[in-house]
């Protein structure tokens, strides 16, 4: 198993980048999330995942850990591959997956090209119980942050806002305070609509 890769940066793609370690050149498949992380440096470090089939052997890499162990669950349930694990980890950050599985936000997981309803509960049921174990998240603080920000986003649209521009506002209303009440989120999303 390799565990991860230090070395020169040969070619950045936003699906792959080339890692030379030694004199050996490596071909990394990444998401766009590491494509975003990757610095234009010479010397960078990935955690990878080494895939291996009767036909191939395919390095997956990732500039953080967190990235990796999500990619790793998301392969531990059937119907999911790497291609559509690495789709998801290019559509959404590791963190918003994290938080989708533990609070069963099926919509956002099925918000990737590719995922239907079937199998974003799939992933939910599969992970949800290892995701709030390994995290150590509370399930009470998830439900109740997503039941105040659904009610919060609700008023919005009663008062006229797009769903997908309110839900945008409300998002980083509660990057800030996730603990804020519902009236405050609307208030605080108010101001920046």
């Amino acid at each position: 198993m390799i565990h991860h890769l230090k070395g020169k940066l040969v070619e950045k793609n936003p699906t792959y980048v080339i890692i030379e370690c030694g004199g050996v050149g490596y071909f990394v498949n990444i998401s766009l999330h590491t494509f975003s992380k990757i610095a234009d440096e010479e010397n960078i470090i990935l955690y990878t995942h080494l895939q291996v089939k009767e036909d191939s052997h395919t390095l997956f890499g990732f500039a953080e850990k967190s990235e990796r162990e999500i990619f790793r669950l998301l392969l531990s349930v059937s119907g999911i591959g790497s291609s559509t694990a690495r789709t998801m980890l290019s559509s959404l950050t590791p963190a918003q997956i994290r938080d989708a599985i533990a609070g069963g936000d099926v919509p956002t997981i099925q918000s990737v090209k590719g995922i239907g309803a079937k199998t974003a509960q799939r992933v939910i049921l599969d992970l949800k119980d290892k995701v709030l174990k390994v995290y150590d998240i509370d399930e009470v603080s998830i439900s109740s942050n997503n039941t105040n920000k659904d009610e919060a986003l609700s008023a919005l649209e009663v008062l006229g806002f797009p769903r997908r521009q309110a839900e945008k506002v409300v998002d980083k209303v509660l990057q800030q305070d996730a603990s804020l009440s519902v009236e405050n989120i609307i208030k605080l999303a108010l101001k920046n609509l």
